[in-house]
């Protein structure tokens, strides 16, 4: 569903709830630090529909940021800037004090400050410590402590930060809750008034009503659960936060490698954790710490096959290491042999230049066929590939979110004949029926439906299996070995992000040709031979598959 929509209709059902939302500061809602004026255009238009602004940097770099601060300011909304918490040596009290006094020495004391336990980390005991060292300095300040429950143990903190003044704390619905969310938010309440603190304006019973009206609702989302259940009290040592924790499953499961966790979860992830200066594993830097992980362990070689973002964290591009940086040895593997000189001339926060936002607004419009909104300009510049889709989608098949998740989330096919019912979210009935599906000899199929007793008629094409285009499955080593004959093919299924030559360029050998994403990680694709640019073949947002091609090199002659 489009994110202003869903806002618009939440602001017309709660008129007098203030809603929040997580934002990576300079990666804003994506996984990459976008422009400037990226950054202005977003938050000022979400602005007009979000209240309260958590706003955290997964380095703890203030100045990563402060855009996102300034722009709630001059909207006249809440800023809640976060300190990411985790633990080890150098995670002292004093730190995080410190690290507020740098948030509060830009955005003033009118702020809630949050504590951002995103894995459940510490113990109940630690979390309290954190909070009384955090009032003591700042008695005015709310604190807000939001935690996972991923090791069972999150009413103990919450409890805990209560006790030691925090005044506002996240749960969830429990008819939604488990493993690696906040917990349920009954078991909080009724933890927390034996110790006298009573949540304003809450009512119980209306929570009770709300889950057991959307606890049936739960099994329609089973494929998208955990492949893992129970909760993970060995989150104290790999300290994935609980939204990578399920995401990871997933990528194991699908990967077949999910048997590799326990080595992956308890020796590689916490010792590239270490390696790597013992920041904090939560967006984007905790997708660097997991898939850097997971190459080292299937690679056979640590370090062998570097991600870009792993590249760009090494070269300092989020920020400075907070405490220490990692071994020289890592640079060389991930920079090469050059790595100092590398450093030197490319190392640093990334100052991104400002894009021309009537070029892309231009460039949705041809994807489009029609001149965008601002608000869909602002998501195609978050995320390019999933909102041309999406748009693309909803214009073909109209909005998708009226269907109910037993309709939407269907699984397993249907048979002629199934009759589905369902009630709409405006409270209007309707009836599916499912009709004939004939094939036709060239493949197509014809599929007869009857909704609310008028009959539609939808055609497909078949799939073009990649086997059938007569185009061979190739190797990794066989796509190194075109690529240093100058053709450039996908290593990986990904999607293109940036093609960033043109035809005729003159290229040398280690240049990047484009970047490609998958698993929510950038990746440049670099040049094997130096030439001149003969052919480009891929362009920004296809999907393409191990072996597609990129771009043509040839020798300049």
């Amino acid at each position: 569903m489009d994110p202003f929509l869903k806002l618009k209709k939440l602001r017309a059902a709660m008129p007098n709830t203030m809603f929040q939302t997580l934002c990576r500061g300079v990666n804003l809602f994506g996984y990459r630090p976008y422009p400037q004026n990226v950054i202005r255009f977003t938050v000022k238009e979400f602005a007009k529909y979000v209240d309260v602004w958590r706003t955290f940097d997964f380095m703890n770099h203030v100045p990563n940021m402060i855009a996102v601060f300034e722009e709630v300011g001059k909207a006249g909304k809440l800023n809640e800037p976060c300190i990411c918490f985790s633990t080890g040596p150098e995670h002292t009290d004093e730190f995080y004090v410190g690290k507020a006094g740098e948030i509060i020495d830009v955005t003033g004391e009118d702020i809630v400050l949050c504590i951002k336990n995103h894995g459940g980390l510490g113990t109940p005991t630690r979390i309290g410590r954190l909070v009384d060292a955090l009032k003591q300095k700042y008695p005015d300040i709310p604190i807000h402590y939001h935690g996972h429950n991923t090791d069972g143990n999150d009413v103990g903190r919450i409890t805990e930060a209560v006790k030691n003044g925090a005044t506002i704390i996240d749960a969830a619905d429990f008819a939604f809750t488990g493993y690696y969310g906040p917990p349920p938010i009954l078991s909080v309440v009724q933890a927390l008034n034996e110790f006298g603190h009573v949540p304003i304006g809450l009512d119980e019973e209306a929570v009770i009503e709300t889950s057991e009206v959307i606890r049936d609702q739960r099994q329609y989302y089973e494929q998208f659960e955990s492949q893992i259940k129970g909760f993970q009290p060995t989150v104290q040592i790999h300290k994935l936060p609980g939204g990578a924790m399920g995401s990871s499953l997933e990528q194991a499961s699908k990967g077949g490698f999910l048997d590799k966790m326990p080595d992956i979860l308890h020796k590689e992830l916490p010792r590239v954790q270490k390696e790597l200066g013992n920041y904090w594993s939560v967006t984007p830097g905790s997708q660097i710490l997991w898939t850097t992980a997971v190459s080292n362990v299937l690679g056979g070689e640590r370090y062998g096959n570097p991600s870009g973002d792993l590249r760009n964290l090494l070269l300092g591009k989020y920020g400075p290491f907070p405490f220490y940086q990692p071994e020289e040895w890592i640079y060389e593997k991930v920079l090469g042999d050059d790595w100092k000189k590398v450093l030197e001339e490319e190392g640093g926060v990334e100052d991104i230049e400002n894009i021309d936002l009537a070029h892309e607004r231009y460039a949705l419009a041809e994807h489009l066929g029609v001149e965008p909104t601002d608000q869909q300009l602002i998501l195609y510049l978050q995320h390019p590939n999933d909102a041309v889709e999406f748009f693309k989608f909803e214009e073909k098949y109209g909005r998708v979110y009226v269907l109910p998740p037993a309709i939407f989330f269907h699984r397993g096919g249907f048979d002629v004949g199934d009759k589905l019912a369902f009630r709409d979210h405006q409270g209007k009935e309707h009836m599916i029926e499912v009709g004939p599906s004939p094939v036709t000899d060239t493949g197509e199929t014809t599929v007869y439906l009857a909704v609310d007793h008028h009959q539609h008629i939808f055609e497909f094409k078949p799939d073009v299996a990649t086997s059938e285009k007569g185009e061979p499955v190739l190797t990794k080593e066989e796509i190194l070995d075109l690529a240093k004959l100058g053709d450039m093919r996908s290593p990986f299924a990904g999607n293109i992000v940036e093609i960033s030559v043109d035809e005729g360029q003159e290229v040398l050998m280690g240049d990047r040709i484009a970047i490609m994403e998958a698993m929510k990680m950038q990746t440049p694709i670099l040049c094997e031979m130096s030439g001149i640019v003969t052919s480009i073949f891929a362009r920004k947002g296809d999907a393409l598959k191990p072996g597609d091609r990129i771009i043509k090199i040839d020798q300049d002659e």
